[in-house]
This record gives C-alpha cells, structure tokens and sequence, in this order.
C-alpha cells in the first residue's frame, strides 16, 4: 500500500508526528500486517518520531542499513511513555474550558433530561406538573445529577419562561456581602458602593431564582431570606424604602435538610417555606439503563462542539468500564472524563485503556458499619461478623474470661451461643 505525504518542514516535529501516525495508523488495519521502519534515511527529527511512535503506539520493528554492515535489525534497549495528542492540537484553551463546563444550556427542556429509566421518567413528569404552578421547589441530589438541568427546565416549562433566570450559589456568599448580593444597595451605603447595584432578587423579578447549595446559607442569612419568600419584599442596603418583587424560587442542596432541621442547624420555617414541590434527583449509579444512554450522549456532544472530537466511538471494553464505574461526580466526573478520553485518544475509537488514563481514582472513604453504602451491595453476615469481633473481646475482657459471664453482658442466653460464634470467627 504505497503511501507518501507532503511536509512543509523536514524538521517540524508535530507536522511529522501527525504524518507518520496517520500512515501507521492506516497500514495497522491490515489484516495480519506486519509493521516495519527502517530508521536509516530521513533527518533526525523523523528518526525521533518514528521510535517514538514505534515504542508508544505501534508494534514495530525497526532496521538500519548501510554500506558496511548491510540492512539489520535494530533492538533499542528502552521503554518510553508519550503524551503527546495530535487530536487536541486545535482545541484552544477557551475551546476545552467550554467543552469542560458542562453547563445545563439555558433553553433547558424536560426532553433535554435523557433517560430510560423509570423512576427518572416519573421525576420528569412531577416536576413539570411543578412548573405549571406556582410553588416553591426544592430539589435535593448529589452533585451532579442534574439538580439545575431539572431547574431551568422547569423556569422553561412555566409561564415565567420570558422572564430570568438568576443563578447563585449560596456556598459562595462572602458573610459581608450576603445582604448585598440578595437585596442590592445604594450608593453610598458601604465604602466601595460607588453606585446603586440590584441584589439577585431584583434580578430575577418577575422570573425564577435557582438557589444553588441552598442548605450551606448561615443561620443569620436564613431569617433574612425568610421574609422576602414570605412577602416578597426586603430592604436594599443603604435604602429607606422597603422593594417587593415577585419571584418564584427553586432551590438545591445535596444535604438532608430534614436532620439539619433536627439537629438545629437549619430553620424549620424556612425549610418549609421552600420544600412544597420536592423532587429527590438519583445518582447516576442507581439510573440503571441510563449510563451507556448518556454516555454516547455526551460524546456526541462533544463532537458537535468541536470538529477534532467528531467520530469517536467507544470500544467494548471501555463500555464495560463505563457501566461499571461507580460516578461518584456523576455527570460532571462523567463528562469530564469522557472529555479527556477523547483528547487523549489518537484514534476514532476510543479504548479502555484512553479511558483508565483518563479517570480518576478517588481513595475510599471509610465507612462505619452503619453507613455502608448499600447501592453497591453490601456483605451483612460480615457487617454483623464485625461488630462480634469488636465486642466479644470486649465483654471477655470485662468478665475476666468467664464465658458466661460474658455472654451475659452481650445479651445471649447461654454461653454455649457465645462459644459457637467464638469458634466460627476463630477468636480465642
């Protein structure tokens, strides 16, 4: 298969790079060929490229010749690793930083929230009964399952859809600025307020305003924000008029609002100010049927947004790690990491090896006995086997050895239950 390729520099290394991956890369899918490069013409820079693609990504062996000694084989002796990716040599900085966002779009629509999965198709069918009402909605899920996706497409969906959509993060509230950003100020009203701001509030008038991580406000900003959800109305610092507005909030935390209310850490009244339509977002490990779905949805878009990630596919074996993969991110570790497999990919298909490299391996977090997280099974005998071992040496100390003693003190009627569990975990 004669092949040759135009190059404007003999010394221009990315030029080359991509010249010669490209003509391995078509003669590798040959059947039962067998690549071959002899070293000995072209310049240094060629000579470079083709041991470094021929230790990287190719089979091969290589040949010298000359005068002297004839044609040989030639054996060098090192392992190399390359990172270079001719793919993504035109995805600017800008280009990769959108591709990275994966923002819910702002014309977000229940139709842009895909899934097979039952009980997310029951979640999409409340929340737009929601959207045609005019209720507070609190939305809980991890982060990453879609909690704004779900919030746009619910301003979309109802009458406001002409009006904004003001997004904050209420995590991110400096404690000085917080009545500021919710309620504006006057000018004049603090040093630096060189002139009137509108406060998120105002911003949204008319329209709805998604209060992200809504369960990190701080106690003294949450009576604040209860009167405005009250009666519409506040104060903008600095001002002696009070301002009312009509906004509709949705808001979304990842925290069980409910224990925070037990524990005093939340205000009862504001929860329930907010928490009249309540949607509970699933993690992407429990969307079963959902992950191979939305994993060639989001490569698909990514090509559409740029024209170097066009026509890349998945191998069989990166599916397989695709679904078994756990997505503690979900969809933002989700789209990252496909992002990355397809820039470190130098071919269509992406493999599990691009895939391996581009995921990361978060350590485990430690988990006590009761807080196993039973969506990836769980061992009960073993739990229940645990907790035995950590108390019956306890409860043999504390009765100085004598077995009924403590069978006793471990709640069993008799000692020989404690002797046949010692027997089976091998505690002496």
């Amino acid at each position: 298969m004669p092949t040759s390729c135009s190059l404007s520099s003999p010394v221009n290394f990315a030029e080359i790079y991509q010249s010669a991956e490209a003509v391995l890369s078509r003669i590798a899918m040959e059947p039962d060929t067998q690549l071959n490069i002899l070293l000995s013409p072209g310049t240094p820079a060629m000579q470079a490229v083709w041991i470094l693609l021929g230790k990287t990504r190719f089979p091969v062996t290589f040949w010298q010749s000359s005068l002297e000694e004839g044609v040989r084989k030639v054996d060098i002796p090192f392992e190399i690793s390359a990172e270079y990716v001719p793919t993504a040599q035109d995805v600017g900085s800008l280009a990769i930083s959108e591709l990275s966002a994966g923002s819910a779009p702002a014309n977000a629509a229940f139709a842009d929230i895909l899934t097979q999965n039952p009980k997310m198709e029951r979640l999409k069918v409340q929340a737009s009964i929601l959207a045609s009402r005019e209720v507070p909605v609190l939305i809980y899920g991890e982060s990453g399952t879609g909690k704004e996706l779900f919030a746009r497409a619910i301003h979309n969906a109802s009458a406001r859809a002409e009006r904004p959509f003001v997004a904050v993060n209420c995590g991110a509230f400096p404690s000085e600025l917080v009545d500021s950003i919710l309620f504006g100020h006057k000018k004049g009203a603090f040093t630096g307020a060189t002139a009137d701001q509108e406060g998120v509030f105002q911003q949204a008038d008319g329209g709805t305003l998604f209060l992200d991580e809504f369960g990190e406000l701080e106690p003294a900003v949450q009576v604040r924000l209860l009167r405005v959800l009250q009666d519409g109305t506040f104060t903008p610092v600095g001002a002696r008029q009070e301002t009312r507005v009509n906004v509709r909030v949705v808001a979304a935390t990842n925290r069980d609002l409910m224990q925070a209310v037990a524990e005093g850490e939340f205000r009862e009244d504001l929860f329930y100010r907010v928490a009249v339509g309540v949607l509970h977002l699933p993690p992407l490990r429990e969307r079963q049927g959902d992950l191979g779905l939305l994993a060639e949805q989001v490569l698909a878009s990514l090509g559409q947004q740029d024209v170097q990630l066009q026509d890349k596919k998945f191998s069989a074996s990166a599916k397989n790690i695709i679904l078994q993969h756990p997505w503690r991110g979900n969809m933002r570790e989700l789209h990252s990491t496909l992002l990355r497999a397809a820039l470190w990919s130098g071919r269509d298909t992406i493999d599990s090896e691009d895939l391996l490299e581009a995921l990361f391996q978060m350590p485990e977090q430690h988990r006590g006995l009761l807080d196993q997280d039973v969506s990836q099974g769980i061992d009960i005998k073993e739990v229940c086997d645990s907790v035995w071992r950590h108390y019956i040496p306890l409860a043999m100390a504390e009765a100085q050895g004598k077995k009924r003693r403590a069978a006793e003190l471990l709640g069993l009627n008799n000692y020989q239950t404690l002797t046949n569990v010692m027997e089976k975990l091998g505690l002496k």
